[in-house]
């Protein structure tokens, strides 16, 4: 079995760690939330936190962590890849920026090391059920060195090409994800208006070419149940986009489709929802006013 180190138990990492656990792998488990370690050590004794020369006796070391300057600042400011063994593969399975990540890649392959960068989709219970879509981008050799992980924690893997790449295919799909939750948010809208219940145009949806992941996995489930609880904020939604958008600007497309788009993901943050779930779209859409609050503002006033 593997030795692994994964770096940031969050709420997708930390079900992500412990299928690796559970499959048999070592692993040395690192987050800056001790509380966090602590939950996860409590179930599975067998596993470790980092000491002085743990990094090296690591076969792979995975971080999951919100952003590229988080990633770089524990690969490369705490020192983790300068203690790791040379030729140890790393694996960021964060949503990162993809020019940042070729960066890192080249900085860690002068240091004797591997990279991929291997984002996911499939939010929380992707997760939690091992059925996470893995987009890698890196070298074929070293993303099949990988494929036994990634067969653990998800249910598919593409190999998209060199470093950076996954990252940047990871932010794309999310732009075409979030476009879909408001395009489908606002179609709801206009047909209960005109006297079409949601849950009829949502059928109608799914029987026709308006079918998406939206309208299959998201409306009735969250959006129509009021549950909003797919487990995915906001907050993180928002950032994938502006790395689309950010790509598109670089790369010198126009993307005015998705510069759009990643108005209406900023306006949300702006007006206070960023920790909300990403379905919550459906309100917040449909409102004619500021008057809806956050579930902060509702927690303090209830």
């Amino acid at each position: 079995m593997t030795a692994i180190g994964f770096i940031g138990l969050g709420n997708m990492g930390f079900p992500m760690a412990a299928r690796l656990a559970e499959a048999g792998h070592t692993l040395i488990v690192h987050d800056r939330d001790t509380e966090a370690v602590d939950r996860f050590l409590a179930a599975r004794p067998t596993a470790a936190t980092p000491r002085t020369t743990s990094w090296q006796h690591a076969d792979v070391i995975i971080t999951m962590l919100p952003t590229s300057a988080v990633v770089e600042a524990a690969l490369l400011t705490d020192r983790v890849a300068a203690t790791a063994s040379l030729n140890t593969l790393f694996i960021d399975m964060s949503s990162a920026e993809p020019v940042r990540s070729q960066r890192l890649g080249s900085t860690l392959e002068e240091m004797g090391m591997r990279y991929i960068d291997a984002p996911v989709s499939g939010g929380v219970l992707g997760a939690t059920e091992g059925r996470l879509a893995i987009m890698a981008g890196g070298s074929a050799a070293d993303v099949r060195e990988a494929a036994p992980l990634f067969e653990v924690m998800g249910k598919s893997t593409v190999h998209v090409g060199g470093p950076g790449t996954g990252h940047a295919a990871k932010a794309l799909n999310n732009l075409v994800s979030a476009s879909t939750v408001a395009v489908t948010v606002e179609a709801l809208h206009i047909a209960e208006r005109f006297g079409i219940g949601p849950q009829t145009l949502t059928d109608v949806l799914n029987a026709s070419s308006g079918r998406s992941n939206t309208s299959e996995n998201k409306v009735a489930q969250f959006m129509l149940s009021g549950s909003f609880g797919s487990g995915f904020p906001i907050g993180l939604m928002t950032k994938d986009v502006n790395i689309a958008v950010a790509l598109a600007e670089e790369l010198g497309v126009d993307a005015e489709l998705g510069h759009h788009c990643a108005e209406i993901w900023r306006k949300a943050v702006q007006d206070g929802f960023a920790a909300e779930d990403h379905t919550r779209m459906y309100e917040i859409l449909d409102r004619p006013d500021p008057s809806l609050s956050t579930t902060q503002e509702r927690h303090a006033h209830a």
